[in-house]
């Protein structure tokens, strides 16, 4: 069971998940129609690009979980754990995630399939950056899991078993941000089109400046 979750935290995961909700939806929305911040439907897509033997299309679906798994190497590489610490280089992960946004932004915009492949490493990025907390496992950038436990909690309840609050409200929390941001999403992708991922990328620029402001004046405190 989870034995604290200090605010950082949750507020960390709803912006997180928050995130992750818009970028999936403009993935969607665009003109691949690709989800980019989980890779459960890709890989069923290039299973049926390979059963089809669909050359191109096995290539680009391979590609969106190649560069899907090189965020989260990325992500190893600069923190170097992947349980959640004050201290770790989150800020440097939450940088590069804001710059791949960018890169990705002119080139969706020109229907340039590339964008795709760095909108996926900065999810793949993002993912492994919130991986655990307190034993507790926390993505952000899908919520099959959340909804699976969910249901597992009810399960025990209807058995009269205890249930973990603090993880039930974690669950609630995650995936309230990814539906949000979602709807946000949306309604920014049919203004903006592309430009929308702008907005995931200020957020966690901002999110990066900020966490490294924090740890400098914890350092010059201590």
């Amino acid at each position: 069971m989870i034995s604290q979750l200090p605010r950082w935290v949750w507020s960390g995961a709803w912006l997180l998940a928050f995130i992750g909700g818009m970028v999936n939806v403009v993935g969607l929305l665009g003109f691949e129609h690709q989800a980019v911040t989980h890779l459960t439907g890709t890989t069923s897509m290039l299973s049926a690009a390979l059963a089809a033997l669909d050359g191109p299309g096995a290539l680009h679906f391979a590609a969106v979980l190649g560069s899907f798994v090189a965020g989260t190497v990325l992500s190893g590489f600069i923190i170097q754990d992947s349980t959640l610490k004050l201290g770790r280089r989150y800020g440097v992960a939450l940088l590069l995630e804001s710059i791949l946004f960018c890169i990705a932004v002119p080139l969706l915009n020109s229907d340039n399939i590339i964008g795709i492949y760095a909108a996926s490493c900065a999810c793949g990025l993002q993912n492994a950056m919130m991986s655990t907390y307190s034993g507790a496992v926390i993505r952000t950038t899908h919520i099959s899991g959340m909804f699976t436990d969910l249901g597992i909690f009810l399960g025990h309840t209807l058995r009269g078993l205890p249930v973990d609050s603090r993880r039930l409200r974690l669950c609630f929390l995650v995936i309230s941000g990814f539906l949000v941001g979602g709807i946000v999403g949306a309604i920014a992708f049919h203004r903006l089109s592309y430009s929308a991922l702008f907005i995931p990328a200020g957020l966690t620029a901002i999110t990066s400046i900020a966490y490294g402001t924090y740890l400098l004046r914890n350092r010059r405190n201590a």
